[in-house]
């Protein structure tokens, strides 16, 4: 099947030979007895959950606004808490900077929790839709009060999706690259930075090696729990959700969805303000600068060029996933739709086998291209398709994830008519699945674009300096020295935002609110 076949040449074979090279002589039995690596993995673990827990609490009311409100704007909201989760990490860590310049602990466990919110929020209020409110209506006329019926009834019934987002936040936080890069810089590292730091400025590979493979047994922890969780949630019971204006208390909690949407919109800001802002006053020269290479030629191309490239680049990962992640979805509903049950286990581990390249750090998989990819035919290593590879990896699972449940809602009698009626198997697809799955497509391809735009991790290993996309650029102007520079990164950060937010509302009008699990 081409969806394995791609998953094992691209992420499975550059992934284990990193795991190679970590039982190598020097790499992990050094590593594990230095005293270093265990603080890294604590400061990994303990920001990643400190994030963790504020995305949580940051989206719970955000997910009974989604859910259970009838109130104008509520589809506005909907689409700006989604819109930091597809920020570029390199704008969202400047945003950060711009309120806090020295950076530190706090603002990195911030970032972290602003990204991640929207997962909470969104996940947690797909299933809060479909709870059945008379269980509730039923314990308040018992006598429980609001809270009472909420901790009693609610929240054990929101249990599974709060665990399976946490998971994945969890996940997304202990493989955060661009934001601790910037906000951290040489005083806070965390395992994934620590990885960046020992291949590109010490050519330690044994010991960047075994920090990987350190970093993915904690991934497929992460992966297996959320995993589980998953499957709870899918497993809950639900019924009809009753959506209305809002009684007695309820309002605070919108008063504090309301809280938690203007926090999310202060990075934003502050963003915006720095990059018009100069020692002289309100400017626009950052703008103006992107025509060039920046100030002392910081870059090899101009500001422009760059963003080109990352259209480009962007594009082509966006096509290939899209084909990858449509084959893999048609062969998981048709595992899960045999009778027998040795396929419908094959496709659980087919499914949790496609989400692995979310949770793995996409420093690792790009660290692992440039030690294997010389064996193809061509050495891909200086292909210019190198990078929109390692973008498609990171989108692939997202596009599965909005595209799968899609395909899985499709009446079956619908195609067993079809069937009958003599259509081949490829025209029941082409007239029965894919009119029913065009808009969620076409959606979850422009939400893949957007992620692959603003993609750092991989990228910034496998970029080259004369074809670098902006999120690259970007970095590469913040260490250089010059007002200009930092204009001009600033600048090149707001118009990525904005392509980001006019993509996400798109999504979300093609979506009509929600697509797929996300």
């Amino acid at each position: 099947m081409a969806p394995i076949g791609f998953l094992v040449v691209f992420f499975a074979w550059p992934v284990l030979a990193i795991i190679g090279r970590g039982f190598a002589a020097g790499g992990l039995d050094v590593v594990l007895v230095d005293a270093q690596t265990w603080q890294l993995a604590g400061f990994t673990v303990a920001t990643a959950a400190g994030s963790t827990v504020v995305a949580v609490l940051a989206g719970l009311p955000v997910a009974f606004l989604l859910a259970r409100v009838r109130l104008p704007g509520v589809g506005l909201v909907r689409t700006l808490v989604l819109v930091p989760f597809v920020l570029p990490t390199v704008v969202v860590g400047l945003a950060f900077r711009a309120l806090w310049p020295d950076g530190g602990v706090l603002p990195i466990v911030l970032a972290n929790s602003f990204f991640n919110v929207a997962v909470v929020a969104r996940t947690v209020a797909g299933l809060w839709a479909r709870l059945d409110s008379r269980t509730t209506d039923a314990a308040r006329a018992l006598g429980a009060s609001p809270w009472r019926a909420f901790r009693s009834v609610t929240l054990p019934a929101l249990a599974p999706a709060i665990a399976s987002a946490a998971a994945v936040v969890f996940l997304f936080c202990a493989t955060s690259f661009g934001v601790v890069l910037i906000l951290g810089g040489a005083r806070y590292r965390t395992l994934e930075t620590e990885i960046y730091l020992r291949t590109v400025d010490l050519l330690d590979l044994s010991g960047a090696s075994a920090l990987s493979l350190i970093q993915f047994a904690a991934v497929v922890a992460a992966l297996v729990v959320g995993g589980l969780a998953r499957r709870r949630k899918d497993g809950a019971r639900t019924g009809s959700g009753a959506v209305r204006r809002p009684r007695g208390g309820e309002w605070g909690v919108v008063g504090a969805a309301g809280v938690v949407l203007a926090l999310l919109l202060t990075p934003i800001v502050a963003l915006l303000a720095e990059s018009v802002s100069t020692s002289d006053g309100w400017s626009l020269a950052g703008y103006r600068a992107l025509s060039g290479t920046g100030e002392k030629g910081a870059l090899q191309v101009s500001g422009w060029d760059a963003a080109l490239n990352s259209l480009k680049v962007a594009i082509d990962a966006t096509l290939l996933a899209l084909v990858v992640a449509v084959l893999a979805s048609v062969v998981l509903v048709a595992l899960r739709r045999s009778p027998a049950r040795a396929a419908r286990g094959l496709g659980e581990t087919l499914d949790a086998a496609l989400m692995l390249p979310l949770g793995v750090s996409a420093v690792t998989v790009g660290f692992g291209y440039l030690v294997t990819l010389d064996a193809l035919p061509g050495d891909l290593r200086t292909s210019p398709y190198l990078v929109p590879l390692a973008q498609a990896l990171v989108i692939i699972p997202l596009i599965v994830r909005m595209v799968l449940p899609v395909l899985r809602s499709v009446d079956v009698r619908l195609r067993q008519a079809a069937s009958t009626l003599g259509a081949s198997p490829l025209r029941v697809w082409r007239e029965i699945d894919l009119p029913l799955a065009v808009r969620p497509l076409v959606a979850a391809a422009g939400f893949g674009f957007v992620v692959a735009l603003g993609e750092f991790g991989a990228t910034s290993f496998l970029a080259r300096p004369t074809a670098p996309t902006l999120p690259v650029a970007i970095a590469s102007l913040m260490g250089r020295p010059g007002e200009l520079n930092n204009q001009m990164a600033y600048a090149a950060c707001a118009l990525l935002m904005l392509v980001t937010v006019l993509a996400v509302a798109l999504i979300d009008r093609l979506g009509r609110g929600r697509v797929g699990e996300f």
